[in-house]
């Protein structure tokens, strides 16, 4: 029995060796989609957040710069005002001048043709300066007038002079004045002079400069008020003051 020949498959010479692939079926980023196929993203996959520009910090504006810088400019000068005004009250001890009315003779006092009032009036005043360390300069400028019933009679000034320290000065000042029209206001002036109670007003405004040791200040202003009651107005007649009330206050 003829013995049966095996055929066993012997690979073709010619045929091409299939080639183990080198790069990766699913590139890398890339994720398989639902149907197994790689769905490719190029380039991968990032959230973003919107851009949104930030507000820039808010500015002060110009005028509230310098609103601020005044409010502290201010704050800063009544600081030194208050130092220095208390330096001078402890250093110097300030006292409030004393000014008193103490005589008055009446020269003139006449009704004229046209019904115009001519009067001159002779008044002594007493000024006391009490401070030990402050000089009182009185400088020219100044005025001074006498009133009855919101009329003035007359008006003159002071001279100028020097006042030093506790010192006390006599001064006789001579004031004039024409009232017109003042048929009504001598009437009223003679019919007040029946009760023996005549109420004037004398006022004054003086420029001064204080001297604090060696040291000049500024030029201030004085302004008194007397409030006076005589008896008479009758010319050349001894006037007897009932009342002599002054005030005194200054400014710049």
């Amino acid at each position: 029995m003829a013995d049966h020949q095996r055929i066993h498959p012997v690979q073709d010479p010619e045929a091409v060796a299939p080639q183990t692939p080198t790069a990766p079926l699913v590139p890398r980023g890339s994720s398989l989609s639902d149907k197994g196929d790689p769905t490719e993203q190029y380039p991968p996959f990032r959230r973003t957040i919107p851009y949104a520009p930030l507000k820039p910090p808010p500015r002060r504006s110009c005028w509230r710069k310098c609103f601020c810088w005044t409010i502290f400019l201010l704050l800063l000068l009544i600081l030194i005002l208050g130092i220095l005004a208390a330096i001078i009250y402890f250093v110097f001890q300030p006292k409030i001048p004393k000014y008193s009315v103490d005589a008055m003779r009446i020269t003139e006092f006449n009704l004229g043709n046209d019904n115009s009032l001519s009067a001159a009036f002779n008044v002594n005043i007493t000024a006391r300066n009490p401070n030990k360390k402050i000089g009182i300069y009185y400088e020219g400028g100044s005025h001074l007038s006498v009133w009855y019933t919101g009329t003035k009679l007359c008006e003159g000034s002071l001279p100028k002079f020097y006042q030093g320290h506790r010192n006390t000065t006599l001064l006789n000042l001579t004031l004039t004045g024409q009232t017109r029209d003042a048929n009504g206001l001598l009437e009223s002036l003679q019919a007040q002079q029946q009760t023996g109670n005549i109420p004037l007003r004398l006022r004054a405004k003086v420029p001064v400069r204080l001297k604090l040791g060696k040291l000049k200040l500024m030029k201030w202003k004085f302004l008194v008020r007397c409030r006076l009651a005589v008896d008479t107005l009758s010319t050349d007649n001894v006037i007897r003051i009932r009342d002599n009330n002054c005030k005194f206050r200054f400014r710049l």
